[in-house]
């Protein structure tokens, strides 16, 4: 057992990791507004900028693994500091890969731009889905802040949303495509774009996930979740 100082400290270095955590998100949020909007304007110099924010991302995360694999060894958490460190380090990654998949809509963007215009109004096509996982990323980011256990289960049946949304976006993609052959191409760039925003939606749902595993000591991944205080997973 951790003395009372040495749980002080504990303490002190886990939120630590926690505000770093939150810097990371926010880098990740505006990288993934940026993707967005220069998918909308078409602007490729905001892409290149978008793709070069990457790296930022890709060093919290070696950072931050660090700092949690050094609080492990130090402090030795047990039960349900340890659960909290251990879900740390998998939002972390989550993170990384938000930031990942907001590159891929970054060069999209670049590649559409050099093939030229296209008969497909792309943005339009995204624009909804896009918004959705945009509130589901800021408000995953405002539950972990928070250790909101009931704001994180609101959020994985939102992501229901998201993946309707694509699902939508992709039936009209293939519509385009069986209707005129020519739209090919621009409507497989839609669809990686419209499947990394539904990714990035998912990553978001991992991230409220894991807040209800801090909170509660569920395990939900993979299930669908009972009402928050339950003590047993809905069929």
């Amino acid at each position: 057992m951790m003395g009372e100082h040495s749980s002080k400290q504990y303490d002190q270095e886990l939120e630590a990791i926690r505000s770093k955590v939150l810097q990371m998100g926010g880098v990740v949020e505006t990288q993934f507004a940026d993707a967005m909007t220069c998918f909308r304007t078409g602007n490729v110099e905001r892409a290149a900028r978008v793709i070069a924010d990457d790296s930022t991302v890709n060093q919290f995360e070696i950072e931050l693994d660090d700092a949690c694999n050094h609080l492990i060894v130090r402090r030795q958490p047990a039960a349900n500091d340890l659960r909290s460190v251990m879900a740390t380090v998998k939002v972390i990654t989550d993170l990384e890969r938000i930031g990942d998949e907001a590159a891929k809509i970054a060069r999209t963007t670049r590649d559409m731009q050099a093939r030229g215009p296209s008969s497909i109004n792309h943005f339009e096509m995204v624009r909804a889905i896009a918004s959705s996982a945009t509130d589901l990323l800021h408000d995953a980011l405002d539950a972990f802040a928070r250790q909101d256990g009931g704001q994180a289960l609101q959020l994985i049946e939102q992501d229901e949303v998201v993946d309707h949304e694509f699902r939508s976006i992709m039936r009209a993609l293939v519509t385009f495509m069986m209707e005129d052959p020519r739209t090919i191409s621009s409507a497989l760039d839609t669809l990686w774009v419209a499947k990394a925003i539904e990714r990035i939606g998912d990553h978001a749902k991992n991230i409220a996930e894991y807040v209800i595993y801090v909170v509660e000591g569920r395990d939900i991944r993979h299930q669908r979740p009972a009402p928050l205080g339950s003590d047993t997973p809905a069929a």
